[in-house]
C-alpha cells in the first residue's frame, strides 16, 4: 500500500481539474447564451470563439478529468473495500452518482449549444452553474468528516447553502437589471 497516497494525490487532482471544467463550462453557457441576443457581426464573432473555448474546455480538460477521478476512485476502493460498508462513503457515493448525472446533463446542454440549440436563458444557467458547488460541499464534508458529521447539521447546511446561492443569483440579476 506503499502507493496509496500516490493514487489519493492523482484523485485529488482530477477531482479539482473536473470540477474546475463544471464551474467554467455552465459560464461559457451563459456567455454564448447572451451572445445569441446580440446584433451581427458580433453575434457571430462571439458565438464562434465561445464554442471553441467551450469545446476545448470540455473535451481537454473536462472530460478526461471525470474519467481520471472516477478511475483513481474506484482503484482506491479496490484497495480499501470497507470504505463501501461505512455509510458516510455510500452517501458519498450517491453524490458522485449524481454529480455524474449532472455532468452528463452539462453535456447535453453543450451539444446543443455546440449547434446553437438555446433551450435555456442566463438566468437559468446561472442557477445550474452552482449544482457544482452543491455536489462539491457535499462530497468534500462527507470525505473530511466521515461519519462523525451529524445529519441533520448536514442537511440544513445543504439547504442553506442553496438558499444562499438562489438569493445571490436573484440579487445580482436585479444588480444586472439596474446596470
Amino acid at each position: 500500500m506503499e502507493y496509496y497516497n500516490y493514487i489519493k494525490s492523482l484523485h485529488l487532482i482530477f477531482i479539482i481539474t473536473w470540477f474546475a471544467g463544471l464551474f467554467y463550462q455552465p459560464r461559457l453557457f451563459i456567455y454564448h447564451i447572451e451572445a445569441s441576443k446580440k446584433e451581427s457581426p458580433e453575434k457571430e464573432i462571439l458565438e464562434k470563439q465561445l464554442k471553441l473555448m467551450a469545446r476545448r474546455l470540455w473535451y481537454i480538460i473536462t472530460w478526461p478529468s471525470a474519467i481520471l477521478a472516477t478511475t483513481f476512485a474506484v482503484w482506491l476502493l479496490i484497495l480499501m473495500p470497507s470504505w463501501l460498508s461505512q455509510s458516510w462513503m455510500l452517501i458519498k457515493l450517491g453524490f458522485v452518482l449524481l454529480l455524474i448525472l449532472y455532468h452528463l446533463k452539462t453535456h447535453q446542454m453543450f451539444l446543443q449549444l455546440q449547434k446553437n440549440v438555446i433551450n435555456y436563458s442566463s438566468v437559468f444557467m446561472r442557477l445550474w452553474n452552482e449544482g457544482a458547488t452543491l455536489f462539491l460541499f457535499a462530497i468534500v464534508f462527507l470525505a473530511i468528516l466521515k461519519s462523525s458529521i451529524h445529519w441533520v447539521f448536514a442537511f440544513g447546511g445543504i439547504i442553506g447553502l442553496i438558499v444562499f446561492l438562489v438569493v445571490g443569483i436573484k440579487l445580482y440579476k436585479k444588480y444586472r437589471s439596474k446596470n
